[in-house]
């Protein structure tokens, strides 16, 4: 709104304004605070003093040269040319006539002619304050005599500061968690949150509360959210289907739960970005106990389970089969198939190329999602290999099984016990970020890293020790700190090792005799993010 209090400081003033904006973000507001500036006693000014007679009477409805206009039963061109019949007159009270018409889409092409003949030639003393949710049904004559201003959607914390607002001045007992609910239910119309926020205090007897508004809003307990990210990371299916089944127990519709858990995946994946830091400590710890590739993989599943849900026979068995979907094709699910089928095809050639001659790396391409291995061999005995992959273009990884032995000393050792381990869930990120600080007969001592230090669990601690006396084959006593481990922690090793071996791929991709031939006759180009290292 800058323009437009410039304007108004320095009294050089256009004759129609457009208001653009969905509902309830403040069209006809700022159209009535405008009309207030242009007829405050003081003066022409952005900033109306609110007390003289001009601005009490607009805030009260009865300024008599403020002519408010709702197009949307006021449409036929008679309505407009007898509206129009008195912009020849100076105001009887104010400084402008202005003309606040709301909805002015819905106005007919014969009003919209009848309108465009006194925009064209204004008189001085006459304003006129457009408002439409739908600018593109108005003329192109009419939009390009008036200065347009696009208002954006509300987001969720400005509604909720200002819902926030308004309950401490009415001393209206709430809480953070039911606020954010009804931000979230107004859509970005501040209007909407009003009318919420009216419906909600009724509905809990003068207070806000979390459970009584959820019970309102129709959506679900946020504890169900966080007991399906740890069903998903336990690989635990009964789990999720147990917290499907609660939600529609208590009345909410099976899809917000889905909705709900994509929120929540969302703000995980900007925690572990560091883009925002979450106060709630529990999904502090999904975003330690889940991997980022996860997070992108389960957000992936449920959009597009979401957008197919009108094709579901029933909107329970739809996310039901979405949640089962996300725990298949997780990285080491219980998907349908733990190998990936190839077929191999040569191009010109009918002899493959030897793994010898084969680069350490590979091009995903989009579909039909053909992985294509490039070498130091001639072009024509270059080989495509076709993966069998899941639906929607999602990959499965499969581990290399390690034989069982005990627990060997040093960093790469304790990364070694770990993956023998049949852990899972949190107690299996517990174990990836903690380092063996000595192991003297059956006492071991674990260091848990400090920035993961919400993962220690008495439950955890407890589930990891017994899996360690089934590795060792005999009891041991178990203890964990919180500290900065001496060495590298399992998760940090494999992050690195996977980052040296996408940056060999990467090189050996480019040192490629095969792919620079490409680059120089065909002007290809290698994108870096599309390569993948061979397992």
């Amino acid at each position: 709104m800058r323009p437009l209090i410039n304007a108004l400081d320095r009294n050089r003033l256009h004759h129609a304004f457009l208001f653009v904006g969905t509902r309830g973000v403040g069209k006809t507001t700022i159209a009535r605070i405008l009309a207030k500036s242009l007829n405050c006693e003081t003066g022409v000014t952005s900033q109306p003093c609110g007390k003289c007679s001009a601005c009490l009477e607009v805030d009260e409805g009865r300024f008599v040269d403020l002519i408010e206009v709702d197009a949307a039963s006021r449409t036929k061109v008679d309505d407009t040319r007898e509206l129009l019949d008195n912009v020849q007159y100076a105001p009887t009270r104010g400084r402008y006539k202005v003309y606040l018409i709301d909805e002015v889409h819905m106005l007919s092409g014969h009003s919209f002619n009848a309108l465009l003949k006194t925009l064209e030639e204004p008189p001085p003393h006459v304003k006129f304050l457009l408002a439409t949710t739908d600018p593109q049904k108005l003329p192109v004559t009419v939009l390009s005599r008036c200065l347009q201003f696009n208002l954006k959607r509300l987001s969720v914390e400005q509604i909720s500061q200002q819902l926030m607002r308004i309950l401490q001045a009415e001393n209206v007992e709430h809480d953070a968690a039911s606020l954010a609910l009804l931000a979230r239910g107004a859509d970005g119309s501040m209007r909407d949150g009003l009318s919420l926020l009216d419906q909600a205090i009724a509905y809990g007897g003068g207070k806000l509360k979390e459970t009584d508004v959820r019970s309102m809003l129709g959506t679900i307990d946020y504890d169900s959210v966080h007991r399906c990210l740890e069903a998903l990371g336990a690989g635990n299916a009964a789990g999720l289907l147990a917290v499907m089944a609660d939600v529609v127990e208590h009345g909410a519709e099976p899809e917000s739960l889905l909705d709900e858990l994509l929120r929540a995946l969302h703000e995980i994946a900007l925690i572990q970005a560091e883009a925002i830091s979450s106060e709630d400590e529990r999904l502090r710890a999904h975003a330690q106990a889940i991997t980022p590739s996860d997070v992108q993989l389960y957000y992936q599943i449920g959009v597009l389970g979401r957008r197919d849900l009108p094709y579901a026979p029933d909107p329970r068995d739809g996310v039901e089969m979405t949640l089962l979907r996300m725990l298949a094709f997780r990285p080491g699910g219980e998907g349908p198939s733990k190998e990936k089928p190839t077929v191999t095809r040569s191009t010109t050639s009918p002899t493959p190329v030897s793994v010898a001659k084969r680069s350490a790396a590979t091009v995903v391409r989009e579909q039909p999602r053909l992985l294509v291995e490039t070498s130091s061999a001639p072009a024509e005995e270059i080989t495509a290999v076709a993966e069998a992959v899941p639906p929607y273009g999602l990959y499965e990884e499969t581990a290399n099984p390690i034989e069982a032995a005990p627990v060997p000393d040093g960093a790469s050792g304790w990364a070694q016990t770990v993956a023998q381990l049949k852990l899972s869930g949190f107690v299996r990120e517990l174990a990836n970020n903690t380092v063996l600080e000595s192991h003297i007969d059956d006492a071991m001592s674990l260091v848990l890293d400090e920035v993961c230090g919400q993962l220690l669990k008495k439950e955890r601690e407890v589930e990891l020790k017994q899996a360690l006396e089934e590795q060792l084959g005999r009891p041991i006593k178990l203890t964990i700190r919180i500290g900065k481990p001496p060495s590298e922690t399992p998760t940090k090793e494999r992050l690195r090792l996977q980052n040296e071996r996408q940056q060999d791929a990467v090189q050996s991709l480019q040192d490629d005799p095969v792919v620079r031939a490409m680059q120089d006759r065909f002007g290809a180009r290698v994108t870096p993010n599309s390569i993948r290292p061979k397992a």
